[in-house]
Formats: C-alpha cells, structure tokens, sequence
C-alpha cells in the first residue's frame, strides 16, 4: 500500500483558522479520490518533539563519522537524541509521497521545518558522498510544497527575497526526492478582500497538483 506523509508547519491546530491547511485539505481530497487505498499519516511539526542539532547531536555524528568511535562509546545524551534523530528520519524514508504545507515568514519558513529538515540529513541513510558528489537516496517518490504568503514573491521587488520555497525545494532535491511545482498562495494581507478568492484558486491548483500526482507510476517502496 502506497503511504503519503502530511507535514504542515504551522501553530494553528484549526485548519479553519489555518488558510494553507485549507488548501492542503483540498489536496488531499482529490488525491484519496484517485487513490482510494492510500496510507496518510500526518505530521504536525509544532505538536512534535523534533531534535535539533546541539553540542550532543553535533558530537555523537561527528565521532561515528570520522572520529573512530562505536555507538556504544557515546554518551547516553548523544545515544538517545541520535536514536531520536534516526527515528524520525525512518518515518520520513517509509513515505512513497510528501505533502509540506508551510507559510512564508519573514522571507523563510517557520524555523521548526529547519529543524525537521537537519534530521533528514543522514549520510548512507538518506544520501551518499561519491567521487562526483553527494547523491540522494531517496529517489522515485514525488513531494510538493503548499505555501501561503501574505505577499507577493512570484513577481515584482520581492522576488529575489523568497527563501522558504526555494530551501524545501532545493533540500528535498538533494536527497533525491522528485519536486513538483509548488501551489502558491500569495497576496492574502495585501489585497484582504480577495483572500476568498485567492484561496479558492489555490486550492483548485491544489486538486489538479493531487490528481497528477496520484496518477503517476510509481514503485511503491
């Protein structure tokens, strides 16, 4: 059975209070309309106790990797947050398809989705260092990226000061997932009245990204 993992980085539990989880729900409506069967697990990153890299994760990667040492040589603080970290990353590898639902915040994604990415990063688990570069390992799946923006980042001034998207989509890539183009929500605060407006034409875009990803041929992993 075919898995899609839901990740949404956002501090509001109520999609109704919650526009990019509006959209995303549209999403995954028309994808189970398509696949019936699918296997979706979410994951909501601000109710989650993600690691994030400190001087115990810092270390313990550093002594398996180049400094000699064994697991068992490590610090119980650098055992435990390591297991946690390979915990999380394992989650992630048993998905066949990715669904980040984020907003753009301060020309970034939230700093918790920073965090979830650092776990993802695990050399011989997710990619591998060869004599061309590094290669990702997590090839034939498919991911998308729903973003909000109260701004406009597609056009104009601020095109060059969009980093949320252009960070997902670049890191994902690195570990070999295949990228589909982003649905993108944008203007909400500069134009309020036609917020209605825009979220329904997102979500429209929402429902066909949905159909043209279930309908790919994938190998299910």
């Amino acid at each position: 059975m075919a898995k899609l993992l839901y990740i949404t980085a956002n501090p509001k539990s109520d999609v109704k209070l919650s526009k990019g989880m509006q959209i995303g729900e549209a999403f995954l409506e028309e994808f189970k309309k398509e696949q019936p069967d699918i296997e979706i697990e979410k994951m909501h990153l601000y109710e989650m106790e993600i690691p994030e890299i400190d001087m115990d994760l810092l270390y313990g990667r550093a002594k398996l990797s180049f400094m000699g040492y064994t697991f068992e040589q490590l610090t119980v603080e650098e055992q435990t947050k390591l297991k946690k970290m390979h915990a999380l990353a394992d989650r992630f590898i048993d998905a066949d398809y990715y669904v980040f639902v984020t907003p753009l915040w301060n020309l970034g994604s939230p700093s918790i989705l920073k965090a979830f990415l650092d776990n993802l990063f695990i050399v011989n688990k997710t990619f591998v260092n060869k004599e061309h570069g590094p290669e990702g390992l997590l090839t034939n799946r498919k991911a998308i990226h729903i973003q909000t923006r109260g701004g406009i980042y597609s056009t104009g001034p601020m095109v060059d000061f969009e980093f949320g998207d252009r960070f997902l989509r670049k890191a994902l890539g690195f570990l070999g997932l295949e990228m589909m183009d982003t649905v993108v929500a944008e203007g909400m605060d500069h134009f309020p009245k036609q917020a209605a407006e825009i979220v329904a034409a997102a979500k429209g875009k929402a429902a066909a990204a949905a159909r043209e990803m279930a309908r790919a041929k994938m190998e299910v992993q």
